[in-house]
């Protein structure tokens, strides 16, 4: 309490400090700048704490008039203004002198506030080794052009002074009526530029402060600043890689002839590297201040088409070899504006973007981190570039992002692009993503998952090895509790993408079963529905109960039902074609679907859909199903038009189908004597019709028809049977000869692999589309 007493006795002293009088580039006003200095001084009178502050002061002339007495008026504007020192009345004079004078602009058109940018001197200052001893004037413009004239000193000294007016944007307006001074200033840029980093760096300043407002553009177009600056980012390249060789040279000169008393070779490399650093330091000055030009000039798309043809991504791409952080953040800006389109984003593929990229992740500076993930994630979107990145070993180092809340967001969107990739879905076990992710889907408790989540987790999920990750512990039981009470429709899809695996994960569903069972109701909502009934029909464990779940959940009216054509969206339909054919592999399952009727249905629906090949194939599989149980083969063969519909796919285009068909024949053939001699007569026609075109197509002179007109093609399912003649033979087939097992991980509808596992009790089903269809969008997508 003591000190504060003490402190609360000492003096605050306060200085006002005059600096330069100006003119205001638009008004008839002066403008006095000022620093106000504020010092607390101790008991004993010492200095103590000190704090200096900036200002301006206008003072507007509303009398000035050509008329106006200007002696008189600047003794009143001292005795008016205290601040002003009275040793600056000729300095007032001469102000109020050239407002007496200036001819007012036809447009007097001040920048407006919402067309500002920020011109950051800061970060751009080109004063580093400039000495200034004066403080520029608008009025002294014309003296500071007579410098431009002359040596490169006096050049350097003469636009420095320019860009002090032209960093402050009243005074833009002014010196873009001055031509003399914009085309001088252009004029020396051309000519000099390649003889001083300074001067180069301090007039491109100058239209970089003019590029800083949309307005201004058309002037710096005009003198081709923007060309030029491309020429100097190119040449300052050039020199880049040839001061780095010299210094290699120089340091492998010292490695191989170094030796204790040669002290000389040591002096050498160290004055070497100084000069480097020296040179590499105004170098990426004159880098950013032209880089931020051309960034503010890129607004026009058309003038970033002319950039793209002088490969402005080429040389950007190479400063990212850089350390310095202010350039790298400028320049992956730059990138990332690029990248938006398709013809920058297909050159940043030809150069080794992506691996430059790959460095700055992660580093200590958070805008240029955000920025790098930002860019990351616009070239993520092609395909080869998402391989690339894994190539790279950003896998791991995006995975470590997710802990990180500031990035969090950006790494996760990379990363599911990322797991889009059947490619990469593997190399995620090997990574601490998928427990990250667990624990994130944990800790939202009942609140709605981010949908970024959730997607990475659908996509992760479709790989064996990642759904066994995520059903350790309790993992499983976690997701099917959440998505039950909350009835969340896309955790269930993560649910029923584990549960297609084979192998112990799936059998982990068995406490499961009736819980999914109870969801599939008419009134529930279709998309639930559907998530919940293809969980239930991937659970093709042996043993289970099928004929019960059936019975206690009343489902066979339901699945009944939902073959009709348009009675539920194909996706829906297709998964209960898919149910059926599961729960028919139980013997007294398949009975009583056959009982109730379901079978005519299929074949309804199978004419309707007879285009789609993911129909076709599962109705099909659904009758091997009823044909390889002795119960329900007699109800196939005699009571419905199946075998017909299965010879009419037997040659079909799509090879899965096929191999279905051929497998459901073969067992038909060997039970049915009289349907036996049909498909060997079919088969037959089949491959004599083949050997006839291959005779013919030899026979270039002869134009006989073929005998058989071979058509794959379904365009009419209701194949008579009549129309095959029987053969004198029937076949004997070895269905099981054929079989093969089903790699259930890597399967797609449409491939020429088996089909049934022999080595299970109950054959497997075809591998569905789900998940893999090329032609389908992605889950979700970025604007």
């Amino acid at each position: 309490m003591q000190d504060d007493a003490r402190y609360l006795k000492r003096s605050v002293i306060t200085k006002v400090t005059v600096g330069g009088l100006d003119v205001h580039p638009t008004e008839k006003a002066l403008v006095v700048h000022y620093e106000v200095e504020a010092s607390i001084l101790g008991e004993s009178g010492g200095h103590m704490l000190g704090e200096r502050k900036e200002g301006q002061k206008i003072i507007r002339m509303k009398s000035l008039s050509p008329s106006t007495d200007v002696g008189a008026l600047a003794k009143k504007v001292l005795e008016e203004c205290k601040m002003i020192p009275a040793s600056r009345l000729p300095q007032v004079e001469q102000l109020l002198y050239y407002l007496q004078n200036r001819k007012s602009s036809p447009v007097e058109s001040k920048v407006e506030k919402k067309e500002k940018r920020t011109v950051k001197p800061k970060e751009l200052t080109p004063f580093e080794g400039i000495e200034l001893n004066e403080e520029a004037s608008i009025t002294r413009v014309d003296e500071y052009i007579e410098l431009l004239y002359e040596g490169i000193p006096e050049k350097i000294r003469g636009s420095a002074l320019i860009l002090q007016l032209a960093r402050n944007p009243d005074n833009l307006e002014e010196l873009l009526h001055n031509e003399t001074a914009l085309g001088a200033l252009a004029r020396v840029l051309r000519e000099d530029w390649k003889q001083s980093v300074d001067l180069a760096t301090i007039i491109i300043y100058i239209f970089f402060c003019f590029s800083s407002f949309s307005q201004f553009h058309g002037v710096v177009s005009h003198y081709k600043i923007g060309a030029l600056c491309m020429s100097v980012v190119e040449h300052e390249l050039k020199r880049y890689d040839a001061w780095r060789e010299e210094l290699r040279k120089k340091n492998k000169a010292y490695i191989l002839f170094s030796a204790p008393e040669n002290g000389s070779l040591r002096r050498d490399q160290d004055k070497a590297l100084r000069k480097y650093h020296g040179l590499l330091a105004k170098q990426e000055q004159l880098l950013r201040v032209s880089l931020y030009l051309l960034l503010n000039l890129a607004e026009d798309t058309r003038t970033e088409l002319k950039m793209r043809n002088k490969n402005i991504v080429g040389l950007l791409v190479k400063v990212l070899e850089r350390d310095d952080e202010e350039l790298l953040v400028l320049v992956v800006s730059f990138l990332k504006k690029l990248s938006i389109f398709l013809e920058n984003k297909n050159d940043m593929a030809e150069v080794d973007t992506v691996e430059r990229l790959a460095r700055l992740v992660p580093c200590k500076h958070e805008d240029l981190l955000n920025l790098t993930l930002r860019l990351l994630l616009n070239l993520s979107f092609d395909s080869g570039l998402r391989a690339k990145m894994v190539e790279v070993g950003l896998l791991p180092k995006l995975t470590a992002l997710l802990g990180d809340e500031n990035n969090r967001q950006m790494a996760m969107r990379i990363l599911y692009h990322i797991s889009m990739d059947d490619r990469f879905k593997g190399m995620f076990v090997y990574t601490d993503c998928i427990p990250q992710l667990m624990q994130m889907l944990y800790e939202h408790g009942e609140e709605e998952i981010e949908t970024e989540l959730i997607s990475i987790c659908i996509n992760l999920a479709a790989n064996k090895k990642n759904a066994q990750l995520m059903c350790e512990g309790d993992g499983l039981k976690m997701l099917m509790k959440r998505a039950l009470k909350m009835k969340d429709c896309l955790l269930m899809k993560m649910i029923r993408n584990i549960s297609q695996h084979d192998g112990q994960t799936k059998s982990l569903f068995i406490d499961y079963v009736g819980d999914l069972a109870a969801e599939i109701k008419a009134e529930e909502e279709e998309e639930w529905v559907l998530e919940c009934l293809g969980t239930l029909a991937n659970l093709t464990i042996p043993d289970l109960d099928w004929e019960l779940v059936l019975k206690e959940y009343n489902l066979v009216p339901y699945l009944k039902d939902r073959l009709k054509p348009g009675s539920a969206e194909d996706d829906l339909i297709l998964e209960v074609v898919i149910m059926i054919g599961t729960v028919s592999m139980d013997d007294a399952c398949a009975v009583m679907l056959a009982k109730s009727g379901i079978i005519p249905a299929l074949i309804e629906l199978l004419n309707a859909q007879q285009e789609d090949d993911e129909f076709v194939c599962q109705i099909v599989y659904v009758f091997y199903q009823m044909v390889f149980h002795q119960a329900t083969r007699d109800v196939i063969i005699k009571d419905t038009q199946a075998p017909a519909y299965l010879i009419d796919l037997m040659h079909d285009k799509n090879a899965e189908i096929r191999k279905v068909c051929d497998n459901t024949l073969d067992i038909i053939a060997e039970y049915d004597e009289e349907w036996g001699r049909k498909i060997q007569s079919e088969k037959f026609r089949f491959h004599n019709n083949q050997w006839l075109e291959m005779v013919e197509s030899r026979q270039a002179d002869e134009s006989e028809p073929y005998l058989y007109d071979n058509d794959n093609d379904r365009t009419d399912l209701f194949y008579s049977a009549d129309g095959i003649t029987p053969g004198d033979g029937s076949v004997s087939p070895d269905f099981f000869s054929d079989l093969q097992p089903q790699n259930g991980d890597s399967h797609h509808a449409g491939d020429a692999g088996d089909v049934f596992d022999q080595t299970s009790s109950s054959p497997a089903r075809p591998a569905t589309a789900y998940g893999f269809r090329p032609d389908e969008q992605p889950f979700y997508q970025y604007s």
